[in-house]
């Protein structure tokens, strides 16, 4: 592996490690989210994604488990891009940009994680 291709690996995985770590570390704000959202059961909802991101990004971080890591941060990132990120569904201005900020990156994510398959 080029020192290169090292380098986005950690960059990558490291991405979904920080974020899974902050769904751990600020998990009553991202359950207040979620339950804005219609999520049912959100406290849940954010750990189980939280383990979903730490151990897919573990495995990807370590070259692990690759093809099993990339299908578990996908199983996470399609359902939460089209649920979570739904900036088609309206609010105001502000909003509206935040969200699709989130949905194009997380689309851009999961084209990254496709390409690692």
């Amino acid at each position: 592996m080029t020192s290169i291709m090292l380098l986005g690996r950690l960059l990558f995985a490291g991405y979904f490690l920080y974020s899974g770590i902050n769904h751990f570390q600020n998990s009553k704000g991202m359950a207040g989210y979620a339950k804005s959202k219609g999520l049912p059961s959100p406290e849940m909802a954010v750990l189980i994604t939280g383990v979903m991101l730490v151990v897919g990004g573990a495995g990807l971080l370590m070259n692990l488990y690759v093809s099993q890591s990339v299908l578990l941060l996908l199983a996470f990132l399609i359902p939460t891009t089209f649920i979570m990120h739904a900036f088609w569904k309206g609010g105001d201005a502000m909003a509206k940009m935040s969200e699709k900020v989130a949905f194009t990156k997380n689309m851009a994510l999961i084209g990254a994680l496709l390409m690692m398959l």
